[in-house]
């Protein structure tokens, strides 16, 4: 079998169109109706989103969005086609294509394109860390897909790689760029480095989501590798949406109070999310800045996320041609 008949995709989590309350509308209406984000009964929970929170959040996000906005377009959409373009001219002959689980490039989209020359296709949704919220959204979106389709390619869905090797490696080579050119912080002197996650409610961990424990087999191996302790390199969880009961630490509480207890500097890398985006410039970069620097602290150093840096690039083409074995002569 050759490379020709073989196709990729790289599955994020979405994004509107424009930072706009109308696109932003659009966006979150799809996000939101998803029961694997909001597993409350449609009937009891589409009046809720349509009458209060499709009211007033689009117009707030909007302006998040806008704070982050660049010329050419969501920061996260730029980082994975980034991502795509690297792949591609390491991946000859394969399709490799981006997708969003929410917004455009739409996933059924984007597999329809693929569905008639391509007969394997290797899907890679873009989380670290398994979560029934993002990647078990993933595999429920494409079963959907291929139960309304007669023709149908072999497929294959990664389920994570948060404790793989080169992907540990990429990150702790994301963080040492930035104390290179920063410096390192001094962690005897009290500076830490704070691990920031995507926050999950507690309710879904309860019901089994095996979330946070490859969170921490992510944390340690990155401590191992850095040379870090649980003291000097902290793990928090940011994101927090609703009134429930999330997990904890949240990064933004931890923010504001660090400076209290003496330190000075604080370094973060958010190592659930492959790619930039509006939680990590914006949240982490801008809201979470202030809340340090606004309580005393005296120095904020947010390290980028993997985007399409070259460690990076290169973990992730070996998880591919380890995921597409068997598939080329």
């Amino acid at each position: 079998m050759s490379a020709q008949t073989i196709g990729v995709v790289l599955v994020n989590l979405g994004t509107p169109n424009a930072p706009t309350s109308n696109a932003v509308r659009r966006y979150l209406r799809e996000f939101l109706t998803d029961r694997r984000i909001v597993p409350m009964p449609p009937l009891v929970w589409r009046p809720i989103l349509e009458a209060f929170v499709l009211t007033s959040r689009p117009r707030v996000s909007a302006q998040k969005y806008r704070s982050v906005w660049t010329d050419e377009g969501s920061p996260l959409l730029v980082h994975t086609m980034a991502q795509v373009t690297a792949l591609r001219d390491r991946l000859d002959g394969i399709r490799v294509e981006a997708a969003m689980r929410y917004g455009q490039p739409g996933l059924f989209d984007v597999l329809d394109s693929l569905a008639g020359d391509i007969r394997h296709v290797l899907i890679v949704p873009m989380y670290p860390q398994f979560s029934t919220t993002t990647v078990a959204s993933v595999y429920d979106a494409v079963a959907a897909y291929m139960q309304s389709r007669g023709d149908q390619f072999e497929y294959r869905l990664v389920r994570s790689w948060g404790e793989d090797a080169a992907y540990i490696e990429a990150c702790a080579q994301r963080i040492e760029a930035t104390w290179q050119r920063e410096g390192r912080p001094d962690v005897a002197a009290g500076d830490k480095v704070l691990l920031s996650y995507h926050g999950l409610p507690v309710a879904a961990v309860e019901a089994g989501d095996p979330y946070p424990v490859e969170c921490v087999a992510t944390t340690n191996l990155l401590r191992q590798r850095l040379g870090l302790d649980e003291a000097s390199c902290m793990m928090t969880y940011q994101s927090k949406f609703g009134r429930g009961e999330w997990l904890t630490p949240a990064t933004i509480d931890t923010m504001a109070a660090l400076p209290a207890t003496g330190t000075r500097r604080v370094d973060v890398f958010c190592p659930g999310f492959a790619a930039d985006c509006l939680e990590t410039d914006e949240e982490i970069g801008l809201l979470n800045r202030d809340a340090f620097l606004g309580n005393g602290g005296q120095r904020f150093v947010r390290v980028p996320c993997l985007n399409d840096s070259a460690p990076w690039i290169g973990a992730l083409e070996a998880l591919i041609r380890r995921n597409i074995a068997g598939w080329i002569d």
